[in-house]
């Protein structure tokens, strides 16, 4: 029903957020991450939203961007895992974290989350493995043009010399969450090969 409502907010709990938009105000169910990613009170946020409703409640589920909203839709989808347990699993875990740990299939990472036993983790996984792909989480991750700082890269080759780094480091036994972590650590510049991206990303690892 709501795409996103951007308003002030007016009160943050760990699960809950309250946001005042055209003198209507609302309670939103939020993760834990989310709630310590939001600016203070009386300042002005937009939030993503999901919509759920079943006959005894109305409830609405927000987040900070697409992608975690985008996440969520799909965590949600998997059998005994609902909005509350989609909340749990992304307190504990960024969306970047849970692609890769499903692509892993490390459930007991995502095992962590309050209420998720390794049994419906490893059902997650399962689920939503094929619905995944490397290439995607590559993106979602770094952005289309996007170091870790924040920084544009600025062409078609340093992303490719990027995404090559994360793919040497898997093919050396490197979990591809461990491999887009130390990835994310260099800053790549234009004039860097892969080799060299790798041989960073190896020294981040061991720091």
């Amino acid at each position: 029903m709501f795409a996103y409502i951007k308003g002030e907010i007016i009160d943050i709990s760990e699960d809950n957020l309250t946001l005042e938009a055209n003198q209507i105000g609302y309670n939103i169910r939020i993760s834990t991450g989310t709630a310590g990613l939001l600016p203070s009170i009386g300042e002005e946020v937009k939030i993503y939203t999901y919509t759920y409703v079943r006959e005894d409640a109305f409830l609405l589920y927000g987040f900070l961007t697409k992608d975690d909203l985008d996440i969520f839709r799909r965590l949600i989808t998997v059998n005994g895992i609902g909005p509350k347990g989609g909340l749990a699993i992304l307190s504990v875990m960024t969306a970047d974290d849970l692609r890769f740990a499903i692509l892993s299939g490390d459930a007991k990472a995502i095992a962590k989350a309050p209420g998720i036993g390794v049994k419906t983790a490893e059902r997650v996984i399962l689920d939503l493995r094929d619905k995944i792909s490397l290439a995607e989480s590559l993106e979602k991750s770094f952005g289309s043009n996007e170091n870790y700082s924040g920084q544009a890269v600025g062409s078609q080759k340093a992303a490719k010399t990027r995404n090559e780094a994360v793919e040497a480091l898997s093919a050396l036994g490197y979990s591809p969450s461990e491999a887009l972590k130390a990835v994310k650590k260099v800053e790549i510049t234009q004039d860097m090969d892969t080799e060299e991206v790798l041989k960073q990303a190896l020294r981040k690892m061991n720091v």
